[in-house]
């Protein structure tokens, strides 16, 4: 496993190599690097795949101090400047869309295209957040002895054998390990008034099923991109399409990267 000190920290992350197009994969909330295998497996023959864990996950692991998407952007644009990388085409889920899309804000001659899975531009209800906060509370107290079985049916969906390798994981981790990430969650702005400033290609994916993000979210954000280039709906998908219908993902992944990344 290599690893990048970038920003201070020590970034987790896999390379396979290559002198293709340079594709980067950001995680959801709670996941890790690992939740793009299908896709980089598909991929990694034509572009040279870099997947990395983000603060607070996967073997990067926790952080002390508090941090925005902002941050994590500069994270991931830090990461490719490391590996001497000029531009490269940003993927990412939930917060990794977060992150991705504020790395075009920052860089955009660094961000040659976006992938957008399962993620949104504005911030959540009042009730939503009160729920995160729950949740932090009930992860500091217990872990997630008591939530693995709700976290997995929203943040991956599909049958329980796709679960059940994201609850092993999480069953691992600290009982601090969400104290700031669910703050990061909380507390992150709104992109929307922003987003008429990301010019770059898009493409953006959501399940019709899934209940961590609203489709009619995912919907908002591919007509507020003005490079987007199309919304794709994955039927039965929850929040993690990619792992759960890698198969409906291919095609349409597979035609907008040959075109954009």
């Amino acid at each position: 496993m290599p690893i990048a000190q970038v920003n201070g920290l020590a970034l987790a992350y896999d390379d396979t190599g290559g002198s293709g197009p340079v594709l980067v994969f950001s995680h959801g909330f709670l996941m890790d690097r690992t939740m793009y295998a299908p896709q980089i497996e598909a991929l990694r023959a034509r572009y040279r795949c870099i997947s990395w864990d983000q603060r607070g996950f996967g073997e990067t692991g926790p952080v002390a101090a508090a941090f925005s998407y902002w941050d994590s952007a500069k994270d991931a644009l830090g990461l490719i400047d490391a590996l001497g990388i000029a531009q490269a085409t940003f993927i990412g889920l939930s917060q990794g869309g977060f992150l991705s899309m504020r790395a075009a804000l920052l860089a955009p001659q660094k961000v040659k295209a976006l992938v957008l899975f399962s993620t949104r531009a504005g911030l959540d209800t009042d009730e939503t957040e009160q729920n995160f906060l729950g949740l932090k509370a009930e992860w500091t107290a217990h872990g997630a002895a008591n939530v693995a079985g709700f976290l997995g049916n929203v943040l991956v969906g599909g049958a329980p054998a796709d679960q059940a390798p994201w609850q092993a994981k999480w069953a691992a981790m600290s009982k601090d390990a969400l104290a700031h990430p669910i703050d990061t969650l909380v507390g992150r702005d709104d992109l929307t008034p922003r987003l008429a400033e990301i010019a770059q290609p898009a493409i953006v994916f959501h399940g019709d099923a899934d209940s961590a993000i609203d489709i009619g979210f995912g919907e908002a954000l591919a007509k507020g991109l003005p490079g987007c280039k199309g919304f794709v709906r994955i039927p039965g998908a929850g929040h993690a399409p990619n792992l759960t219908h890698a198969g409906l993902v291919a095609a349409p992944l597979t035609d907008f990267l040959a075109q954009w990344a």
